[in-house]
Formats: structure tokens, C-alpha cells, sequence
């Protein structure tokens, strides 16, 4: 896979890239990621990449020579499977969208700031808009790392374990049962049984009705999209 990363803060995004599961994705050359600084696309003898919004109001706005130009240039030598521009009005983020896109060869994510993108970024190069909850954060640098680490971790070959992945919380709409390793009796606390037999049958049997539990508990609404 092959992801560009078009941001202003580009030192933002050097250490979650560079430690654990995400630097060795890379060192296995099984994920690509450049970093983009589109203020050097600006046509600005200053390099500005912002300006006052049309019709006033408070911030500013990113300006669209900067951004189209840049990414422009990135699609004149490679074909990407979407263009994803990060916003709080986008798709709300989960698992399945992670999924769909972790299957990609070419990816393009745009970072905003401010109070967003001129409105024609996203109408003329802008396939796809991920939001990562409902919250505001100062621009799409977290966001994107965040995407990053949720898409990359899926790449066959980048975890230890390839079956660990499709355990995960939120797979198949249920958060993750409790886990437990040693001591086996920890201030009294000791592990379930159940998981000591060897019965990989009622193990599994187990591991899903306490997914239940604690998703009827804590996250009840995922019950009702299964």
C-alpha cells in the first residue's frame, strides 16, 4: 500500500510513523508513507496557503491553489483509489470503512486546518470525507494518524499473528471479551476456569457471550446495527 499525506505540519506526523507496528509495517515494505507539505505548491510569493472566508466570519480558510495543485501533481504519476479529505462532517470512522480501505493499493489523505477547505477542493478532487468522531481537533494530522495506524494494522503480514486482527473489537459489531494472562491469581483475583480446560469449543463459546455482555452493557447501539 501506498499512502500520501498532504498536511502543513508534516513534524506532526514523524513519531507515530516511526515507532511499533507502523515503522515495522514499513521496514517490511509492505506500507509506503511520504509526507507532503502542500505550502510548497502555494503560488504565494509568500507561501500562504490560508485567506479570509467570503462573506466574513471568524479563521480562516484553506486556500485551494495549494492543495489541487499538489495533489494534481501526485496523481500525474499515480493512480489512487481515493482521495480522502478529513472533516467532522465526513462518514463517521469505523471498523468496516477501516476494512474497506485496508484492501486499497494507492491512497491520498488530506489534512485540513483552520476552519477547513475552500468548498471547491472538495468538489473538484476529493472522493471520499472520513470523519473520526464528533469533535473538533485543530486540524487532520491526529486524525490521519489515527486512519493510518486503524487501515495499516489490517495489511496481511504487518501483525505477528494474521488471525489477530479479525478478533478485534468492533469486527463483527461487538466490543472485545475480557483477556487475562499470568499470574493467574492476582490479589486474590484469579483468572475463569474456563479458560485453563483446553476445550477450544467452549472457550470460543465463552469469548462470545461475555462479547455480548459487554456490548449490551457499554455500547448497546452496536447490537442494533448487526
Amino acid at each position: 500500500m501506498h499512502i500520501d499525506i498532504l498536511t502543513i505540519f508534516p513534524e506532526m506526523l514523524d513519531g507515530p510513523f516511526r515507532e511499533s507496528i507502523i515503522k515495522r509495517a514499513q521496514e517490511k515494505e509492505l506500507v509506503t508513507i511520504r509526507l507532503h507539505n502542500f505550502r510548497e505548491y502555494s503560488t504565494n510569493k509568500h507561501k500562504n496557503v490560508d485567506d479570509y472566508p467570503y462573506g466574513g466570519g471568524a479563521g480562516m480558510v484553506m486556500m485551494a491553489d495549494p492543495i489541487v495543485n499538489c495533489i494534481e501533481s501526485l496523481t500525474s504519476k499515480r493512480t489512487y483509489d481515493d482521495i480522502i479529505y478529513l472533516s467532522p462532517d465526513g462518514e463517521l470512522f469505523k471498523q468496516n470503512v477501516a476494512n474497506l480501505l485496508s484492501v486499497k493499493k494507492n491512497l491520498i489523505i488530506l489534512c485540513g486546518h483552520y476552519k477547513g477547505i475552500d468548498e471547491r477542493i472538495r468538489q473538484l478532487v476529493v472522493t471520499r470525507e472520513i470523519s473520526i468522531g464528533d469533535y473538533v481537533l485543530s486540524g487532520g494530522e491526529l486524525a490521519a494518524a489515527v486512519l493510518v495506524d486503524t487501515i495499516v494494522r489490517l495489511i496481511p503480514g504487518v501483525l505477528g499473528d494474521e488471525t489477530s486482527a479479525l478478533s478485534d473489537s468492533f469486527q463483527d459489531n461487538l466490543l472485545s471479551p475480557p483477556v487475562y494472562t499470568r499470574p493467574y491469581d492476582f490479589r486474590g483475583m484469579t483468572v475463569p476456569d474456563i479458560l485453563l480446560s483446553g476445550n477450544d469449543k467452549e472457550i470460543a463459546l465463552w469469548k462470545h457471550e461475555q462479547s455480548m455482555e459487554r456490548t449490551r452493557k457499554r455500547r448497546p447501539g452496536l447490537l442494533d446495527e448487526t
